[in-house]
């Protein structure tokens, strides 16, 4: 939660109101400030080198781990999710730094290409350049985690970063910069500027070489927008509707284990979280039993013991209880869990059945601890219910025989076969969806190629036979090559 105050904000606590902290709302004078002290800084971190920038992404990979309690504790102080949760997003952001730093060398460095036979005179490479600033604009569900898949790629890949953090989450984002301050003292290679949209907007027209974005698809369609202006690449990632499918032979206890965890967790606050299930109708109502068995007793609170916190953004509660009446007064069951009362800051977890295909339970984003379980005749009924969403991020399939098969047919950036979200936590693969979910690729390869220029180069070795780059061609010349492309392509199939 947030007030404003003048030029400032405070960050509250969401299950307190206590504040946390309180930040400058930096206007766009600001923010085109920090961009620009940022080109220099981009200069002298894209000179280090990828050996120069891994030494010193080691170095912060360090700090981060040293004070990963500390950084836990502002987690969980301006998001309210369990002490745990918060380490385990950090660990997985620490274990992908790691990764980019080692392998940003091997990914964007100088690579042969082959020349072709009429081209074999020239030595060809592509290697991938720095972009110079790039802007990151994070969510507050996962404030360290999300943005550093996009931070620490970006520096791997010898970017400087801008980076706006949510305006509930601004004291993570701070602390993430400050302590790469820690351990790159030299120059403001990673800055923060802090504030609500009209500061994101800011920053997408402020000449930064891309923005990568984490939220929701009308704020991404404002921040394609605002990057419009000024012809900017964009990165999005805008949430997800995740299906969870469970065929006949799964093992039942293992997937309800799953289902359960990826719905609930950080309060169900997870863009990959699982939001719906669908059952095989044989194993229906056994599946329905071990559910409820994981879900019932979970406990809601903000001390030690808790599993589930408080929803962080006190709006997203209307929308979590608009869905869970939509479904029950159109006939559907809440197993447990139900309605939510006015005021409520917690959500108990929520099991619902015989949910209509059309409601808003099913059709939306929900973003609480909730989950919609529906049976079905076999798993392509499964696939088609799966399929049929705007969104497209992740998904889980739970089966033996089957479990590769379906995963390639669910419409999806990323599947999770017999374990759930699992994806997320691989550095080597990328992370993104398709359709609402958004477009490009954070993690792995293909998200260090996200911060970089691809430029190609060649350079002539000898001279070549048949010159084809000048005034100075002979019909002979032509003739030949006419020749030799025939032998080599004129072939009837």
């Amino acid at each position: 939660m947030t007030t404003v105050q003048a030029n400032t904000f405070e960050s509250l606590n969401p299950a307190t109101d206590e504040v946390v902290g309180v930040h400058p709302v930096h206007s766009a004078e600001d923010v085109r400030a920090a961009v620009a002290a940022a080109g220099p800084a981009a200069d002298w971190w894209a000179g280090l080198g990828f050996a120069g920038r891994a030494e010193r992404l080691t170095r912060w990979k360090g700090v981060l781990t040293r004070r990963a309690q500390q950084l836990a504790e502002v987690v969980h102080a301006e998001t309210g999710k369990p002490h745990g949760d918060a380490m385990l997003e950090i660990v997985l952001a620490i274990d992908h730094t790691a990764w980019a730093a080692r392998n940003a060398r091997k990914v964007l460095g100088a690579k042969r290409r082959p020349s072709g036979l009429l081209m074999a005179n020239q030595a060809a490479t592509v290697e991938y350049q720095p972009l110079g600033v790039v802007g990151v604009i994070g969510p507050w569900n996962y404030p360290v985690f999300t943005p550093m898949g996009s931070i620490a790629y970006a520096l791997a890949a010898g970017n400087a970063v801008v980076f706006k953090p949510s305006e509930y989450t601004p004291g993570v984002g701070r602390w993430l910069a400050d302590s790469f301050a820690e351990a790159v003292p030299e120059h403001p290679v990673l800055q923060v500027v802090t504030g609500f949209g009209e500061t994101g907007a800011a920053l997408c027209r402020s000449g930064v070489a891309k923005i990568a974005f984490t939220g929701s698809p009308g704020t991404g369609r404002k921040i394609m927008a605002a990057c419009a202006d000024t012809l900017t690449p964009v990165l999005i990632e805008a949430g997800g509707k995740d299906a969870l499918l469970v065929d006949a032979d799964a093992d039942l206890a293992a997937a309800a284990e799953a289902a359960a965890w990826g719905a609930m967790s950080n309060a169900g606050q997870t863009c990959t979280g699982v939001e719906r299930v669908y059952v095989h109708e044989r194993v229906y109502d056994s599946f329905l039993t071990h559910l409820t068995d994981q879900a019932t007793g979970l406990r809601v609170g903000f001390d030690g013991d808790a599993q589930i916190g408080p929803i962080t953004m006190p709006g997203q509660i209307d929308i979590i209880r608009r869905h869970i009446a939509d479904a029950l007064s159109r006939g559907a069951r809440a197993l447990i869990g139900g309605p939510v009362p006015e005021g409520e800051r917690y959500v108990q977890p929520t099991v619902l059945v015989d949910v209509p295909e059309d409601s808003s339970a099913v059709r939306e984003e929900t973003f609480g601890p909730t989950i919609t379980v529906t049976k079905v005749r076999d798993m392509d009924q499964a696939v088609e219910l799966a399929n049929a969403t705007a969104y497209g991020l992740g998904g889980t399939v739970f089966a033996k025989a089957r479990g590769m098969e379906l995963a390639r047919k669910l419409r999806a950036g990323m599947v999770s076969v017999n374990s759930v979200i699992s994806f997320a936590g691989i550095p080597s693969l990328p992370f993104g969806g398709v359709g609402e979910s958004g477009f490009g690729r954070i993690h792995g390869p293909e998200g260090l190629r996200e911060f970089g220029r691809a430029k190609a180069i060649t350079r002539q070795r000898f001279k070549a036979p048949l010159n084809m780059t000048t005034f100075a061609r002979t019909p002979t010349v032509d003739a030949q090559v006419a020749k030799l492309i025939t032998l080599l392509h004129g072939k009837r199939t």
